[in-house]
């Protein structure tokens, strides 16, 4: 009997606690959330706060940090490569990432291999061989402003560690790609075929009457979405935050495409 009465207090004391534990991670939250120095896609959701709280505790990093090098990406969550690199770097679990390079310097057989010694055995372990004609083929040196067309090199260095990382390593990255892999897989929507010349004219093409008769009061127009995320983008200090708007506004129901359009304008203003 008094075995049964103490699980019972255990059980009650452990569901306090966590209690406790999610009310002090709730009030932290709000604080990051209120910030300004937190990314846009942080401020004022408490939630997105929390789940870069919890990640940051089962990598025992600060949560800060995780927050301003964990990126959404077309509504994808993504390391910053740098940061990634870092983490491994610092695991002591292997040496300092190192780079190979192969093949002809600007042609498409060049390539770049990242390598790196396992401390506990001494072995050396490779990751994929990264080349620019797998770029070419992939797509990721295809879309506009890529920066595979202006700094080959350090995109080579930053896919293979991606690459090594997520192979010989993967709790690291907790299986997350990187921003600029995310950039990189994913593909325009096209409207009639064909991208619009401007988001006005991407407008014109998208306005047409609701199927089931009038919208609803409460649903933005495509005119209000297009006004909004104009006004929001114009406050974008980097690409990151492009990014950010382009996924809550696709979440509000402006057209992938329009929003896609809109946001590229801004990215290509901002590099």
């Amino acid at each position: 009997m008094n075995q049964l009465i103490q699980a019972d207090v255990i059980s009650i004391d452990s569901v306090e606690a966590e209690a406790a534990a999610f009310d002090l991670a709730q009030r932290k939250a709000k604080i990051y959330a209120s910030s300004s120095l937190v990314p846009q896609h942080y401020q004022n959701n408490v939630g997105n706060v929390l789940i870069a709280e919890n990640m940051a505790m089962r990598m025992k990093a600060d949560p800060l940090m995780v927050m301003q090098n964990l990126y959404v990406v077309h509504g994808n969550p993504g390391w910053s490569s740098k940061f990634l690199i870092a983490c491994f770097n610092s695991c002591g679990r292997f040496s300092a990432i190192k780079y190979r390079f192969t093949g002809d310097k600007g042609k498409p057989s060049w390539g770049c291999i990242a390598y790196a010694t396992e401390l506990s055995t001494g072995e050396e372990i490779e990751g994929t061989e990264i080349t620019l004609a797998m770029a070419k083929a992939e797509g990721w040196s295809e879309k506009k402003g890529s920066k595979w067309k202006t700094m080959p090199e350090q995109m080579l260095r930053y896919r293979a560690a991606s690459f090594l990382i997520r192979t010989t390593a993967p709790e690291i990255g907790m299986g997350l790609m990187t921003d600029d892999e995310i950039r990189d897989s994913t593909r325009a929507q096209i409207v009639e075929g064909s991208r619009a010349a401007s988001l006005d004219d991407l407008a014109e093409k998208l306005e047409a009457p609701e199927a089931d008769g009038e919208p609803e009061d409460d649903k933005p127009t495509l005119d209000q979405l297009l006004t909004d995320i104009k006004a929001h983008l114009a406050e974008a200090e980097d690409v990151a935050a492009v990014d950010a708007i382009e996924a809550e506004f696709i979440s509000k129901g402006l057209d992938p495409a329009a929003a896609k359009a809109a946001c590229d304008e801004r990215a290509k203003e901002l590099e």
